[in-house]
């Protein structure tokens, strides 16, 4: 039973290191493409924003960027190109 948990726990740890690994190599690409722009804003329902935002935000080469992040619920992909296109209309 005991080694059934340890494998549990190891199994889990690996889990989350390869998840990690995954988001930190999303954000990199992500980052790749942000660059060239002058105005960003990152939305949507989870905090993977923020944690991109963050990230961003200790790198110098950002610091030239304009980036916002906005909570929103789900959106369809209308209703995202509707979103942005009312964010940069507002208040680009």
């Amino acid at each position: 039973m005991q080694d059934e948990k340890q494998n549990f726990g190891k199994d889990e740890s690996l889990k989350h290191n390869t998840e990690q690994d995954q988001l930190s190599d999303y954000f990199k690409r992500l980052s790749a493409v942000i660059k060239d722009y002058p105005e960003v804003i990152l939305f949507g329902p989870t905090n993977a924003k923020t944690e991109l935002f963050n990230l961003l935000k200790e790198d110098k080469q950002f610091n030239n960027i304009k980036i916002e992040i906005e909570t929103t619920d789900n959106l369809t992909e209308n209703q995202m190109y509707a979103f942005v296109k009312e964010h940069f209309e507002k208040f680009g």
